[in-house]
């Protein structure tokens, strides 16, 4: 009994015990949530994600419909925003953002088109670390004469401006696959771009391009972490060159690049929009916010709502990807790890 009193004196009766560290993810999500931009962003973007899967659903009409008597007109509330169209505008109740020229309802092509530019969103990031991080690893891993090799041919592909690049190949593709023979290799392939609506070439022509600058900050990464000390006792150990690079260093890598490909994603959309605002993106009628902001851009004086609200939509999309990449960021950074 006396010695369980000396105890207590000297170490404090019923003192608690020490708290379980914060693991590396646990703090980062708590930080990531703390962050209302970020989690504000990320909600938007969940809500465009859920609009593109049922866009058949909630669109009114389908994005091919033409109602050519239906031409250009628009609800009063618009009219009502912009009174300069009151003199000649065509008021219809029957589409809530109004019609395009040809009479297709506006809300429903920017709903389907959100579908264009929420896969580009996808599918650049996913090819861009896919090429990039193996590119960068295995580069910046065996340095040497690997390396430099590696990342002269990554110098050769950055002389090129990466959007002209995109759009010399697209040009090239849309030529060449313009009158396929059939039965032959290029009209199968010609037939999957049309069955995707013209986004076959784009994600060919952004995935040729984008992974490079991946590449780059995957070899920095790998050569800062390559010679720490936990990768040393691996290799003493005998661990392979397989196993010290997923199980060691691409761990502790993965955070800067998950980052930087978020920050990527209104690049990959915006060059989306960008391709189809000039006429080689996405095949009509298959709805674009690009395509819809270059038909709209004619008669923007007269018709501004054609042009504004894919402006819009293409905007908030854009915002919310660098809410959420810049959140993700400020969590990930080991600097602040702890803190509040």
């Amino acid at each position: 009994m006396t010695a369980q009193l000396q105890v207590d004196a000297k170490f404090g009766a019923g003192a608690p015990l020490t708290k379980k560290r914060e693991s590396l993810w646990g703090d980062a999500l708590r930080r990531l949530v703390r962050n209302r931009a970020a989690v504000l962003g990320g909600v938007i973007i969940l809500l465009l994600y859920l609009v593109a899967i049922l866009a058949s659903v909630i669109a009114p009409y389908p994005f091919e419909k033409q109602t050519l008597v239906d031409e250009n007109k628009v609800p009063g509330w618009i009219v009502s925003v912009f009174p300069s169209m009151a003199p000649y505008a065509k008021i219809s109740e029957n589409y809530f953002l109004g019609a395009d020229y040809v009479g297709r309802d506006v809300f429903s092509r920017i709903i389907y088109g959100a579908r264009i530019s929420l896969t580009v969103a996808l599918i650049g990031p996913f090819i861009s670390l896919l090429i990039g991080v193996i590119y960068g690893s295995v580069s910046g891993f065996f340095g040497g004469k690997v390396d430099n090799f590696m990342m002269r041919i990554v110098d050769v592909l950055y002389a090129f401006p990466s959007l002209l690049f995109i759009i010399l190949l697209l040009a090239f593709f849309r030529s060449t696959f313009a009158r396929p023979d059939p039965g032959s290799f290029v009209y199968s392939i010609s037939q999957v771009d049309q069955k995707m609506g013209g986004m076959l070439f784009i994600f060919i022509g952004i995935g040729l391009t984008a992974w490079e600058t991946m590449a780059r900050l995957t070899r920095g990464q790998v050569l800062s972490v390559r010679e720490k000390e936990f990768v040393e006792a691996a290799r003493t150990i005998g661990a392979t060159n397989g196993r010290i690079m997923f199980r060691h260093i691409l761990p502790n890598i993965v955070g800067p690049l998950v980052v930087a490909e978020t920050l990527a994603i209104p690049g990959y959309i915006s060059t989306e929009a960008f391709l189809s605002f000039i006429g080689l993106g996405v095949n009509p009628p298959t709805p674009s916010w690009g395509a819809m902001i270059s038909d709209g851009a004619q008669v923007v004086r007269t018709y501004p709502n054609q042009t504004i609200f894919p402006a819009l939509a293409l905007a908030i999309t854009m915002f919310a990807f660098n809410f959420l990449g810049d959140g993700l960021r400020d969590a990930l950074d080991p600097r602040l790890r702890g803190t509040q």
